[in-house]
């Protein structure tokens, strides 16, 4: 059994390997604070699939990025990992004890080191990493912003956010602000010197943009007073930069009811002068847009959650009115992709944190005899239970990281100066975003509640950290689109409004690499033929499922909403399937083409063949079970009637209007 250090008690107990910094002790408030979870980049399996299985170097030559070889990736994610290690990772868990505080003066305190942190990596560059030289940044293609994401999420998911936001808020200007926007607000967001946000929610509609009542107003000189107010809106106030820029959606006069009456501006926190400068007296004074409070909630307890009050807020128009949703989903689809990162990194963290508890923990024999005969019992390592649940983080871990580095290379082109470019880029990507968002963020939630299995009851108790990975992560299934928004959207507007071209595309390329991959001697030296044979005729089926439920919906619509979050998560299954054969074959060709490799290396590659088999052998099966449920018929969920419904239960008379506090007249 691990020992332990019994500090005084008013401190906690933690587990020996667990190291708590200075920092960590005095910002915590609570008497059980949070023991400090392990985390290492994985540096190796970030460069394996990015440089041997997707060949991100050629790719990044096509686009022009000579200088994007395999070395300068390493450096530039190297670089990275040491200041997410020894800054980020340090602040994870004290920052979840210490939370944001909302201050009687509408300002919000991040946690200890936060804002030091956030310093750092401002002059470090990392928020303009992928942002145009002209506009201050350093003009890197945009899939190695999603490897940053990784790197700084994994290591501190809620600390990510603020900078994740100005990454979104940053790509919606290129696109579709002026240039006198971009010069005074893209070159600022780019240093860092300021923020970003996305303002979408109100409190009377979320997922449902059509209700938007956030209102604009002409001021006559190319301004706009905006009125209303935005909820959930992460980093909406805090104390890292001196000035927030919200991208906000709201409806200007006389505009048409609906989504196609929205158009989007950009609020400043504080309005800056006309050489676009704060000075002294503008940020003493009062704010161009006021955090009315930040919500409580279960998990990124440092992610300031803000609500907005815009009362006669000055802003600018961004691009045409009443265009606002399609300028937004620049936003919306950088956010999913980055959403989808979040499953990826919550099961990073998740496997790092039960690893080393099962290499150490001793509990029982194993059901095959002694394995440390020497000990009292044997390390649960060797407990098949616990090896299936290590193994399941680990081979969706590894596969969902290989399906988003897939998107991000896709995404390149989401910022392109040639809209024919973007259009080819957003069809592409569009089928991938809802699965991937919603698929890995599920699964991260599962492999959150994995690892704390692992742990036993430990798991649950906050001394031992492994708890606030499962309550970071659930946020991650909701915002951005519900599992079940996202499905409709794959299903609804992605397959049949789009009648399956995209899809068909996308099985035809499975197949054929599939049929490449199958038929390789790398696949008969490694067993790979029936895995290819299975993706193959599962990307098939991906295709025929998908008419079976339009066919279906044709005599009850209800169908495409009871189908679709099965589909979906069919879909990812085959997805993960398709990118883990690429990545055994990926680490077959390397093991054929080197036998003289070092031992180390051999193990790494053999790690990928055994993993990969575990996931054709207990984790794709799934696929066939949401194959099947995707094509039942809805009866069974719709025809319970509203009176068989237990009704005796109801809300409280004040439940859904939280806000009731804060109303612009």
């Amino acid at each position: 059994m691990l020992s332990k250090i019994i500090r005084p008690t008013s401190r906690r107990i933690i587990p020996r390997y667990f190291s708590a910094s200075p920092e960590v002790e005095d910002a915590a408030q609570p008497t059980s604070a949070h023991a400090q979870l392990p985390y290492v980049t994985p540096l190796r399996e970030m460069n394996f699939v990015l440089n041997e299985v997707h060949d991100a170097p050629t790719h990044y030559k096509n686009l022009g990025f000579e200088d994007c070889t395999p070395d300068f990736l390493d450096a530039i994610n190297s670089e990275c990992a040491r200041f997410a290690q020894e800054k980020l990772a340090p602040l994870y868990s004290s920052g979840d004890a210490e939370g944001c505080k909302y201050l009687p003066n509408t300002d919000v305190r991040t946690p200890k080191g936060y804002k030091e942190a956030y310093e750092e990596f401002s002059e470090g560059g990392w928020n303009g990493l992928t942002v145009p030289e002209e506009y201050g940044g350093q003009g890197m293609p945009l899939s190695l912003g999603v490897m940053k994401s990784e790197i700084i999420g994994t290591a501190n998911w809620a600390w990510s956010m603020y900078p994740g936001l100005s990454m979104g808020a940053m790509n919606t200007l290129i696109l579709h602000a002026s240039d006198e926007q971009k010069e005074t607000y893209l070159t600022k967001l780019a240093s860092g010197e300021w923020s970003g946000t996305m303002c979408l929610t109100e409190p009377h509609c979320g997922t449902d943009l059509g209700q938007v009542s956030t209102r604009a107003t002409d001021n006559g000189d190319g301004s706009y007073n905006v009125t209303g107010t935005k909820v959930y809106i992460s980093g909406g106030e805090h104390d890292l930069a001196e000035n927030i820029v919200h991208i906000v959606l709201a409806r200007l006069p006389g505009a048409p009811e609906g989504t196609k009456g929205i158009s989007l501006f950009l609020v400043p926190k504080y309005v800056p002068n006309e050489e676009g400068e704060l000075t002294e007296e503008i940020l003493g004074g009062e704010k161009n847009v006021t955090c009315v409070g930040i919500e409580d909630k279960m998990g990124i307890k440092s992610s300031a959650t803000s609500v907005m009050g815009f009362e006669n807020s000055k802003g600018w128009l961004i691009g045409e009115a009443n265009d606002g949703l399609e300028q937004m989903f620049t936003f919306m689809n950088t956010a999913r992709l980055g959403t989808a990162m979040q499953g990826v990194c919550h099961m990073e963290r998740a496997y790092q944190g039960a690893l080393p508890w099962a290499m150490d923990r001793a509990s029982m024999r194993s059901l095959s005899g002694k394995k440390y005969p020497e000990d009292v019992a044997d390390k649960i390592i060797v407990h098949p239970d616990v090896r299936k649940n290590l193994l399941t983080i680990k081979a969706l871990c590894e596969g969902g990281r290989s399906m988003i580095y897939d998107a991000a290379l896709k995404a390149d082109g989401m910022i392109n100066e040639d809209p024919a470019v973007r259009d080819k880029c957003e069809e592409e990507l569009g089928l991938h975003t809802p699965t991937m968002k919603a698929f890995l963020t599920e699964l991260g939630c599962d492999a959150a509640q994995l690892g704390m299995q692992v742990y036993g009851g430990a798991g649950f108790i906050k001394d031992y950290g492994m708890e606030q990975i499962y309550r970071d992560a659930k946020i991650s299934t909701l915002y951005e689109g519900t599992t079940g928004v996202q499905a409709l959207d794959l299903l609804g507007r992605k397959i049949v409004l789009d009648k399956g071209k995209e899809l068909r595309k996308q099985v035809q390329l499975q197949i054929s690499d599939a049929w490449s991959i199958g038929t390789s001697q790398t696949a008969r030296n490694h067993g790979l033929t029936g895995h290819a044979l299975e993706i193959g005729k599962l990307s098939a089926q991906w295709a025929t499922t998908a008419m079976r439920i339009v066919a279906g919906a044709a005599k009850n619509r209800d169908i495409i909403g009871t189908a679709s979050t099965d589909y979906l998560m069919f879909s990812g299954y085959i997805s993960c399937g398709y990118q883990w054969l690429k990545m055994m074959h990926a680490a077959g060709k390397a093991l054929d083409a080197n036998p003289d490799m070092s031992e180390s290396d051999k193990i790494f590659y053999q790690s990928k063949l055994d993993t990969g088999n575990f996931y054709f052998n207990r984790l794709l099966p799934k696929a066939y079970t949401h194959r099947d449920m995707a094509v039942k018929n809805p009866d069974s969920i719709m025809e319970l009637p509203m009176e068989g419904w237990d009704l005796a239960t109801t809300l409280p008379s004040d439940s859904g209007d939280a806000y009731a506090g804060y109303k612009v007249e």
